[in-house]
């Protein structure tokens, strides 16, 4: 991936068979993705999403005989806690959609997600730019939560409305800075950052940009707050496993 040259950098990607596959299957996943957006808080859609990792961790360590460490099988355990303080704590949450929203909040808080982006990819290592992935598409999920609530206003017109060009440049410029990432620091942390950044943001934006209620009573607050802080760490901790790479024959 060279800055430089962003369209020759794609367009080399895709040549590989590997990597037009992982996307084929990316893009499929991304418009169940905008479907659960538009239905359910986005609190709750990142976080079931999240739990995707758990999935993952499973099949690669029964059906594919891939290696997963305790450090990654203590990640599958805070998953399915975080998961299970979520459901109980959902009472009246996932009766709305809650995408009404403030333009100016809504500004603010993909805005400063994006600048914030852009400032780590200064950086230019690969963590760095792992983060700034996460909050690029962090902020692109973001916008796209918002523009779900001007479907039922616009219809097809919902095209034309200026978030749907904000979630096409944040969606190409994360692909872009990802790529870089993956190129520069290791998978399994790259992947890690990313997922734990955008889903931070995201479901942070749930109650600060899109209204969605907190349980009243001190409890239900604290067992909420406990399943978010759970599925993070536990993003975290359960990247999806890889196999070992080849060592590189030394050089002569």
């Amino acid at each position: 991936m060279e800055w430089s040259r962003p369209l020759r950098s794609t367009w080399a990607l895709f040549r590989s068979p590997w990597y037009a596959l992982g996307l084929a299957v990316a893009m499929a996943s991304w418009g169940l993705h905008v479907t659960a957006l538009a239905l359910a808080p986005i609190s709750l859609v990142q976080s079931i999403i999240a739990g995707g990792l758990v999935l993952v961790t499973i099949l690669a360590d029964r059906m594919f005989g891939l290696h997963v460490s305790r450090r990654e099988w203590i990640g599958v355990a805070l998953m399915a806690a975080g998961l299970a303080f979520l459901a109980a704590t959902l009472k009246g949450t996932a009766d709305s959609a809650h995408n009404t929203w403030d333009t100016g909040r809504l500004a603010l808080y993909v805005g400063g997600a994006s600048i914030v982006g852009t400032l780590l990819v200064v950086r230019g290592t690969g963590m760095a730019l792992a983060a700034s992935a996460g909050a690029l598409w962090g902020a692109s999920d973001i916008s796209i939560k918002a523009l779900s609530g001007r479907l039922d206003d616009l219809g097809a017109a919902v095209l034309l409305h200026p978030l749907a060009l904000v979630i096409l440049v944040l969606s190409l410029y994360g692909l872009l800075v990802s790529g870089r990432s993956l190129q520069l620091g290791d998978a399994v942390p790259v992947i890690a950052v990313t997922s734990a950044v955008a889903n931070v943001l995201t479901i942070a934006s749930g109650p600060i940009v899109f209204g969605e209620p907190m349980p009243g009573d001190a409890l239900g607050l604290v067992v909420r707050v406990a399943a978010f802080v759970l599925v993070i760490a536990a993003t975290a901790l359960t990247p999806p496993p890889v196999q070992p790479a080849e060592p590189h024959p030394a050089a002569p």
